[in-house]
């Protein structure tokens, strides 16, 4: 018995006048130069008009535009190596890819350094080593719940970046200009400052300028609403006021200094 092999059919993928056409065909990556692909199989590619509509950019917020996007790739050059490749050679298959789909795009790779043997999968060491705004959002909410659950239940969390103070878990009702004024105490701890410092950082010239006089009334009210933990800011006779901080006073800060910390 023989068989019949009929010839295939030419679609618009084999015409040599056809644009090139994303997403006809499927290929595993192949060394630089190695022969093409057999086109035997390269699928039929239905008329636009049946084609499905490309999905939008989600989540783009009102009165904004999409202007580009970021694709991290995670995966070092020992894992590269085993699939006989290296990072160089991806970066410049993406690059190649993007310009025949679109040459107005513009492109720029960075490589992400991590310390060696930094555990965690790549991808994610990768979004974090690039300033990924959502990778680091969620690392810092670990990190907090991770800090509420080792710190000792009674203490004090003097959060600057959230601009709160909480006593034993419970919010310590400062003002503002008692939080700006503990703060600028803690920023300088060990430090006693002295009254007319306070006055000169912390009111501006289109405030009402207070005297030594009021500086004592505002720590005297900032103190009674710290409780037990008044001790931590100390008075220091003739010269003005100090942190002092105790094994069980939290301080939390974000990455960035705080602007008044000069």
């Amino acid at each position: 018995m023989s068989l019949a092999i009929a010839p295939a059919r030419t679609s618009i993928a084999d015409r040599a006048d056809a644009p090139r056409i994303a997403g006809t065909t499927l290929r595993s990556a192949a060394p630089l130069g190695a022969a093409p692909a057999s086109t035997a199989h390269i699928a039929q590619v239905a008329p636009a008009a049946e084609r499905p509509a490309a999905p939008r950019v989600r989540a783009v917020p009102d009165g904004t535009e999409a202007r580009g996007f970021v694709l991290y790739v995670g995966i070092d050059e020992s894992k590269a190596d085993i699939d006989g490749t290296t990072l160089h050679r991806i970066v410049e298959a993406l690059r190649a890819l993007t310009g025949e789909i679109a040459p107005s795009a513009e492109t720029y790779a960075a490589v992400a350094l991590a310390p060696a043997g930094a555990g965690g999968r790549d991808v994610d060491v990768v979004r974090l080593a690039l300033q990924d705004p959502a990778a680091l959002a969620k690392q810092r909410d670990t990190s907090e719940a991770r800090n509420d659950t080792d710190r000792h239940p009674n203490g004090v969390i003097i959060d600057i970046s959230r601009k709160r103070v909480l006593l034993d878990g419970e919010p310590a009702g400062l003002t503002y200009k008692e939080f700006e004024l503990l703060q600028f105490l803690v920023l300088r701890e060990g430090r006693t400052i002295d009254r007319h410092e306070l006055i000169e950082n912390l009111w501006s010239a289109e405030d009402e300028i207070p005297s030594e006089r009021t500086i004592d009334v505002h720590v005297r009210r900032l103190r009674s609403k710290l409780a037990h933990y008044q001790d931590i800011v100390r008075t220091v006779r003739g010269i003005g006021y100090r942190f002092d901080r105790h094994a069980d006073v939290s301080i939390r800060q974000a990455s960035t200094p705080s602007p008044d910390l000069y």
